[in-house]
């Protein structure tokens, strides 16, 4: 269990590093939905390694990371919705 719970880890820094990188590049926009799914994704791998080291003040921080990123998403699909109907 705790090999998994290291693996999550990395892979959530991977993934929210990842994405970072890439949006300050240029190369993926912070509105893209790949961006914000990365971010949904590494986050909870964050706040199941966290929790699983009790370190709570960046478990969360990424919970919050996680909140933000689900009503991005939403505010996306409630967006695209409002223009499909114009």
């Amino acid at each position: 269990m705790r090999i998994l719970i290291e693996v999550l880890g990395w892979i959530g820094s991977i993934l929210i590093v990842g994405s970072y990188a890439l949006n300050i590049t240029g190369r993926l926009a912070a509105n893209n939905k790949i961006y914000v799914v990365a971010n949904i994704i590494g986050g909870v791998f964050f706040v199941v390694n966290t929790y699983y080291h009790q370190a709570y003040p960046s478990m969360l921080v990424n919970v919050i990371w996680v909140i933000i990123a689900i009503v991005m998403l939403s505010k996306k699909k409630v967006h695209k919705t409002n223009e499909d109907k114009a």
